[in-house]
């Protein structure tokens, strides 16, 4: 059977239910308390003073309406990734994504760290309270993932087996800490961290892929990849499209939702031609993240 890709956001359910799925697992959603929110969409009204380019938020709804495009599109399970810029906010950033996760059986509880004293507590804390995934954004953070005060912190979560969301690569903005060398580092250190590489780890795919193809535990998520947006950014060579093809069960989709510059159903488009097959589809959009959050049907 020929399927094909999704043509809006009304089309995406049609295109999944033919690929024989029950909806999508979305491992990279962001939903942030209010004040933070409107700081991060602040920012991307900024975009042409940051990137050079416009970067027109498609989703810029109040939560429950984002809420219900992600229910309508049938997105099944999908975090909230909080993340801090400073010292002092992970552990508020974690009681709030709780309480957000609270009494809704979709959301994948979240929570996030910094490099400070008290980081060991406060993580210890949040996976006793429920936490399923973590976030780290070593661009926005501006430290390095193999800071010291964080030994104790991938330690536990390296023991643990928890998925840790992480953005590490150097796009869209390059920072002292990204790129594929501290990961390399701390992978390392942590061989058996549940690492999901955010991006690709755009720009610096081929490098990325390595750490993916060598530590059994290490995942790549889709996130904006091979969108137009992107492509016209950071171009992924397609060189390299058999290496991610034999990656095909440690992909995962992630969209940014809902600070894309496109509609959902864009990123799905891009996947579906890259022509990797409907095996590999159907692994992406649902079982490999079905997998590494124990969410089922």
């Amino acid at each position: 059977m020929t399927v094909g890709p999704p043509i809006s956001d009304d089309d995406v359910p049609r295109w999944w239910r033919e690929l024989g799925l029950p909806g999508l697992v979305d491992v990279h959603v962001h939903f942030l308390p209010e004040r933070v929110q409107a700081k991060v969409w602040q920012y991307f009204a900024d975009a042409e003073t940051h990137y050079g380019r416009p970067w027109p938020i498609t989703y810029a709804l109040p939560v429950e309406e984002r809420l219900a495009v992600l229910a309508a599109l049938g997105v099944r399970a999908f975090p909230t990734l909080p993340y801090p810029h400073r010292p002092g906010m992970a552990a508020w950033l974690n009681d709030e994504a709780a309480a957000f996760a609270r009494d809704r059986p979709a959301v994948l509880q979240s929570a996030t760290f910094y490099p400070e004293p008290t980081a060991a507590a406060y993580v210890a804390d949040a996976l006793a309270a429920g936490a399923r995934v973590f976030k780290v954004h070593v661009q926005v953070g501006r430290f390095d993932p193999r800071d010291r005060l964080l030994d104790a912190v991938w330690a536990r979560l390296e023991e643990t087996g928890t998925p840790v969301v992480i953005h590490c690569g150097s796009g869209p903005l390059r920072g002292e800490h990204t790129g594929p060398a501290p990961m390399a580092g701390l992978l390392e250190r942590h061989p058996r961290l549940q690492l999901v590489i955010a991006h690709l780890g755009m720009p610096e795919y081929a490098a990325f892929l390595d750490l993916a193809e060598r530590y059994e535990r290490v995942h790549l998520d889709t996130t904006m990849f091979a969108t137009d947006f992107t492509e016209g950014l950071m171009p992924f060579d397609r060189a390299l499209l058999p290496r991610l093809a034999a990656l095909r069960d440690k992909v995962v989709l992630g969209s940014d939702f809902p600070a894309i510059p496109y509609p959902y159903a864009h990123q799905l488009a891009a996947l579906h031609r890259l022509d990797l097959g409907q095996e590999w589809l159907r692994a992406v959009l649902w079982h490999n993240g079905a997998r590494l959050f124990g969410v089922t049907p």
